[in-house]
């Protein structure tokens, strides 16, 4: 049994009860901070808000929980003045602002590592052109749908050197018929459409956070005695996307490659 002393009890005191103010005061902002990271993108999806403000809401969100993340350390650091049910608030506020700190970090570092577009392509000279998704581009009062020229395929080639058109033997009705089927077969494309006359598609995609919309065109053209296919993926909002359209377009001619091997190359 431990006893304590009068002048040990008014020092444990004034340590429980700014203990206590630390604790609450870290769950308050944790909360405070997590509403608004939740309510930024909700604001951008019912068209409360542009998303530029979305996001300035959630860089703001991110302040308020590194100033509940400070609390919570400074609190643990006194664990023994703690009761068990304020160890516990500290931990949860401490996990909150955690998370809600790391998002945009996370896209930061993102940003920080890939270029400043969101148009994507196998064809930087002629890029697949869009038609099916212009209405809705211009009710959104999207990206314009005209390639950046020289510049962006200058950056597109520097960080993706990969991405290139797919050349089949196939026969163009054939090799749209895969195309086609490939487009169909993507997880979370949605809207997909095709003119097998044109032989063209389109498809969209929607981020899961914000819900933001990019849009897919796909070309097969005849090439000599087979079939090729280009691919273009492009964003309708933003200047950069963090490298969520080459992303796209590697995935699909990887799965477009797979589906006509042996007659790609």
């Amino acid at each position: 049994m431990i006893v304590m002393t009068a002048d040990q009890t008014l020092t444990v005191r004034p340590a429980r009860q700014l203990g206590g103010f630390l604790t609450a005061g870290s769950c308050v902002l944790a909360l405070v901070a997590l509403v608004a990271f939740a309510v930024a993108p909700a604001g951008w999806r019912f068209g409360l808000w542009y998303y530029t403000v979305a996001f300035a809401i959630m860089r703001y969100a991110a302040y308020i929980a590194l100033l509940a993340a400070a609390f919570s350390i400074v609190t643990l650091v006194g664990w023994l003045c703690l009761s068990p049910w304020r160890r516990v608030a500290a931990f949860a506020a401490l996990a909150v602002a955690t998370v809600v700190v790391y998002v945009p970090w996370h896209y930061a570092q993102l940003a920080a590592a890939t270029p400043p577009i969101h148009d994507i392509t196998t064809d930087t000279v002629n890029p697949p052109p869009f038609w099916a998704v212009l209405p809705s581009r211009a009710e959104e009062n999207a990206n314009p749908v005209e390639y950046g020229g020289a510049a962006v395929a200058k950056l597109q080639y520097i960080y993706y050197p990969q991405i290139a058109p797919v050349v089949t033997t196939l026969p163009p009705r054939a090799a749209f018929a895969a195309a086609l089927a490939t487009a169909q077969s993507m997880p979370d494309w949605i809207d997909v459409i095709a003119e097998p006359e044109a032989w063209r598609i389109e498809a969209s995609q929607e981020s899961f956070w914000m819900r933001f919309t990019d849009d897919v065109s796909i070309r097969v053209s005849s090439d000599g005695k087979g079939s090729r296919i280009d691919v273009r993926s492009l964003s309708r909002q933003g200047r950069g996307d963090f490298g969520v359209n080459a992303a796209r377009v590697i995935a699909y001619l990887d799965a477009l490659k797979a589906r006509l091997a042996p007659t790609a190359h």
